[in-house]
């Protein structure tokens, strides 16, 4: 899996806006600065996150943007889906959608279950978790596997 700058910046916005101890609207400005994100390419971002109602774009003196639902509610999957699509494409289709021949055909199984085994871990980290540090074992108990942060 690749992880866009797109995916990257939007869950930090989103950490920043979760972290913020007055709970007020943040601008887009101050989000920028504090997270070092490009401000033209935040701007995309927070608005993909509106139409995904994941934000919501406060107008005013005390303007700025903020979460549209519990930060509980928003997984990292949703994230990803609001600003690069679908978690695993194949040449801009879907896994279950792709056909093979004979020969290659067991390469779909193959893209469903990465998709699947994302899944088992970015549908269950939550935004709200991200911003306690309190991430689930799903998480940790991969990440104390030695192997886990080798390249190879």
């Amino acid at each position: 899996m690749r992880v866009s700058a797109k995916s990257d910046y939007a869950l930090r916005a989103l950490i920043e806006m979760v972290v913020r101890e007055d709970g007020k609207a943040v601008s887009a400005e101050e989000l920028g600065r504090l997270q070092e994100i490009p401000h033209g390419f935040l701007q995309a971002i927070l608005a993909d996150l509106r139409k995904a109602d994941i934000v919501l774009s406060q107008r005013g003196p005390s303007g700025g943007w903020r979460m549209a639902r519990p930060a509980s509610s928003v997984t990292v999957a949703d994230v990803i889906r609001a600003v690069d699509g679908p978690l695993v494409s194949v040449y801009g289709l879907r896994p279950e959608s792709v056909t093979y021949n004979a020969n290659a055909e067991g390469l779909q199984q193959v893209w469903v279950a990465a998709r699947d085994s994302l899944r088992e871990v970015l549908e269950y980290v939550t935004i709200e978790q991200l911003a306690e540090r309190t991430l689930p074992s799903t998480v940790t108990d991969r990440t104390a596997n030695e192997e886990a942060w080798q390249p190879h």
